[in-house]
C-alpha cells in the first residue's frame, strides 16, 4: 500500500493551528465585548486544543494508505473510526489533480476521484507529489475506461 507524502501532515497541523486560533480569537472577543473570560483558560484551551489537533494529525497521517487493486481503488484511513473504502473502477466518472495554495507552497497535490452514486461519494487523495497525482489521474482514468464493460456491482 502507498502512503502520503510526509509534508501533509504540515497542511494539517496547519488547519489546526488556524482553526483553534480563531476560536481563541472568539473567546478573546467574547472578553472584549461581552463579557469577562479567564484568559488563563482560554491559552490553556489552545494549547490543549494544539496538542490534541497536532496529535491526530500525525496519527490521521501514520494511518492512511491507498492501493490501486485489480479492480478497485483501496483506501484506508480514519484515527477514531477507521475507514476501509473500495472504489470499483467501474464506478470512476472522472478524476481530478487539485493544488491548494497550501499544498503549491509545500509541492504537494491532491488527486479527487469523482464516483457514480450518492452524493458526497467522492473520494480525495492527499499529499501526493504532483508528478504521483498526475500519474495517479492518468492510471486511474485508463482504469475507469478498461472496466466500463463490466458491471459496477
Amino acid at each position: 500500500m502507498e502512503t502520503l507524502h510526509a509534508r501533509v501532515q504540515v497542511i494539517w497541523i496547519g488547519v489546526v493551528l488556524v482553526l483553534v486560533s480563531l476560536l481563541a480569537g472568539i473567546a478573546l472577543a467574547v472578553d472584549r465585548f461581552l463579557t469577562p473570560i479567564d484568559l488563563t483558560l482560554v491559552v490553556a484551551g489552545w494549547v490543549a486544543l494544539v496538542v490534541l489537533g497536532t496529535v491526530h494529525a500525525l496519527l490521521r497521517y501514520r494511518r492512511w494508505r491507498f492501493q490501486l487493486d485489480a479492480d478497485s481503488l483501496f483506501l484506508v484511513r480514519g484515527v477514531i473510526t477507521r475507514v476501509d473504502t473500495s472504489v470499483p473502477y467501474v464506478r470512476v466518472q472522472h478524476v481530478d489533480t487539485q493544488r491548494s495554495p497550501w499544498e503549491r507552497a509545500l509541492g504537494l497535490s491532491s488527486v479527487v476521484v469523482f464516483t457514480a452514486g450518492s452524493r458526497g461519494a467522492d473520494i480525495t487523495i492527499p499529499g501526493l507529489r504532483p508528478e504521483r497525482a498526475t500519474e495517479l489521474r492518468e492510471r486511474l482514468r485508463d482504469l475507469a475506461i478498461e472496466s466500463e464493460g463490466a458491471d459496477a456491482v
